[in-house]
């Protein structure tokens, strides 16, 4: 009975601890400031568990439709290349305001680095984010302007874009890559 109550009275303490912070304004929540480490940790570990359950259960279609692929290379041209760049891009106006900092899914595999070994795991996650993007990451949710299918398209993109040169890249999303900032279409974003 006596450690429930040191339990209690130490729940207590740290609800009013948090809500001091919280509260008081004194955590910066700016985007140039990075999270406190256990911050970072504890909302990087809420993000790829949440992911990981909720990604369950989606039944992954053949991915390998050429047609599928092309059109989610239009869409990730069009959407994507400005945050998670293009083979051939070093950075685009947006991306270095960005944290946290969007993976550059041109050099490696969405998943890889979370421990997702299996292409329909992936896949299936890879979905769920596109569709129902990521708070506060700047990770839109593109489900609420696009079918399933779109979805799915650039989830088979995403299959292929690792590894893909420039050149490849460019034939299949009829855009030029250039790697001094610039946006997919060669513009830097401001009028001239």
């Amino acid at each position: 009975m006596k450690t429930l109550k040191i339990l209690i009275v130490l729940a207590l303490v740290g609800a009013i601890a948090g809500a001091g912070v919280i509260y008081s304004g004194s955590y910066n929540i700016a985007a140039d400031e990075p999270h406190w480490p256990v911050t970072y940790k504890l909302i990087e570990t809420l993000r790829e568990r949440s992911i990981s359950a909720h990604a369950k259960g989606i039944e992954v279609p053949k991915l390998g439709e050429p047609k599928l692929i092309s059109e989610g290379a239009q869409h990730y041209a069009a959407m994507c290349s400005g945050c998670h760049l293009a083979p051939g891009m070093e950075d685009t106006e947006i991306r270095p305001g960005l944290y946290p900092q969007p993976p550059n899914l041109a050099e490696h595999e969405h998943g890889e680095s979370h421990g997702e070994a299996d292409e329909l795991t992936m896949a299936a996650r890879q979905f769920w984010i596109i569709k129902h993007g990521i708070k506060m990451t700047a990770m839109p949710a593109w489900g609420t302007t696009h079918d399933d299918n779109a979805i799915w398209g650039m989830v088979a993109f995403l299959q292929k874009l690792p590894g893909m040169t420039p050149q490849e890249y460019s034939l299949l999303t009829g855009t030029e890559v250039e790697g001094n900032g610039q946006g997919h279409d060669g513009h830097d974003g401001h009028d001239h």
